[in-house]
């Protein structure tokens, strides 16, 4: 595993939420500038991740007769077209660039785990895992707290400010196009390759933990600063308080591989991260005025879950096409779940006229993430039994 290898990698991470957490910090502005109700602006949030859910399960098999770096080059080209067509201005642009972006994305999000376990030693892969997702926080971070400061200083105010991370996709694209030399299909077209595994018990507490955590993620990002202002909150404020949510959830996913080092077993670890990020959002629920205290837990509690989230994608296993196909499968159903979150926000908010139901309804499903990740952190893999060594002895782990 190079050096060159992992510069790459992180630079496609730091491509996967940039485009979009700035959205949440613009979305006030976003639905003054448009006309848009929070309904609307909850779809706009909500259309990455039903993007995401329909074009994750095609990307396993484009993937096998493509090649994972041609792909990867293909979507980075799609990426920086859909973020320039978002900025223009029409109402139509906006959800029109919106799905071309993140459907580049979503291609994105499951190749990573695939290229991870096809090229990292299993003992690294958690730690890899960690470092994307570190990249990929610390620019969600910096969208989140810079795109407002950016849409009152820059000519053409939050469109031009939706469009900044363009540049980032650029030099990916630079360090991701020599390795299309060397990159080959798996194999020929109408070979076979990883089915996905839709009657293992296992992937399914695994899709349903990535579903659960990740509309716990993008409902946090698209209405936090929106709750906030409610509140009486500044418009910068609010944005920065989204940007100290990221930073904590960055340091949470960069400390919880030395925390859990050498554990197989991860099931206390998902559950426990869980229940802080239903804590978070029953603080806020309870009392806006501890936004601080929410954001410490959100986000100590969320960057363990994503972690975890994108870890299982590799290590419950045991080829790089299974992690594609189990990918796809998590990616596709769990965006499908996370995408009801922003708007079923904005419709509860739209209806009751306050956040402490929407809020409460969070807290009760981030116990559920809890119960799914205590199932989906089993040391077992699927399909077939994974041995370890345990001083002179080895072991089996269970599988189904």
């Amino acid at each position: 595993m190079s050096v060159g290898l992992i510069i790459a990698i992180c630079l496609v991470a730091a491509n996967l939420r940039i485009t979009l957490t700035g959205v949440g910090a613009l979305l006030p502005e976003i639905e003054r500038g448009s006309g848009l109700t929070s309904i609307w602006g909850g779809l706009l949030s909500a259309l990455p991740l039903l993007t995401f859910a329909v074009t994750s399960p095609v990307v396993g098999r484009a993937s096998h007769r493509l090649g994972s770096a041609r792909l990867l080059v293909t979507a980075l080209v799609v990426l920086a077209i859909g973020t320039v067509v978002r900025s223009l201005p029409s109402v139509i642009c906006l959800f029109a660039g919106t799905v071309i972006l993140s459907a580049a994305i979503a291609f994105g999000n499951v190749l990573l785990p695939a290229l991870i376990r096809r090229s990292v030693p299993a003992d690294r892969i958690q730690s890899i895992s960690a470092l994307y997702v570190t990249v990929m926080g610390l620019m969600a971070a910096v969208s989140s707290g810079i795109s407002t400061p950016l849409a009152r200083s820059l000519p053409g105010s939050w469109r031009t400010a939706l469009a900044w991370g363009v540049f980032f996709t650029f030099a990916a694209l630079l360090t991701w196009l020599p390795r299309m030399r060397g990159d080959k299909p798996q194999a020929a077209p109408g070979s076979s390759h990883s089915p996905v595994p839709w009657r293992s018990p296992l992937a399914w507490q695994v899709t349903i933990f990535m579903g659960l955590q990740s509309l716990a993620f993008y409902t946090a990002v698209t209405w936090l600063p929106s709750i906030l202002m409610g509140h009486g909150t500044s418009g910068t404020s609010a944005g920065w308080m989204l940007f100290y949510y990221q930073v904590v959830s960055l340091a949470a996913s960069s400390l919880l591989p030395l925390l859990t080092r050498g554990r197989h077993d991860q099931r206390w670890p998902a559950a426990g991260a869980s229940l802080l990020v239903a804590a978070g959002f029953a603080v806020l629920a309870i009392d806006p005025g501890l936004a601080v205290l929410a954001c410490t837990l959100l986000g100590i509690g969320g960057g363990a879950c994503l972690v975890l989230a994108l870890t299982f994608q590799s290590q419950r296993v045991g080829s790089s096409g299974e992690a594609a196909a189990l990918a796809g499968m998590a990616q596709s159903i769990g965006y499908l779940v996370a995408a009801a979150g922003p708007l079923l926000l904005g419709i509860l908010h739209d209806a009751t006229q306050s956040w402490t139901i929407p809020l409460t309804v969070l807290a009760v499903l981030g116990v559920t993430t809890a119960i799914a990740g205590h199932g989906a952190g089993q040391d077992r893999q699927i399909g077939r039994p994974a041995i370890r060594p345990v001083g002179s002895e080895v072991q089996r782990r269970p599988h189904e």
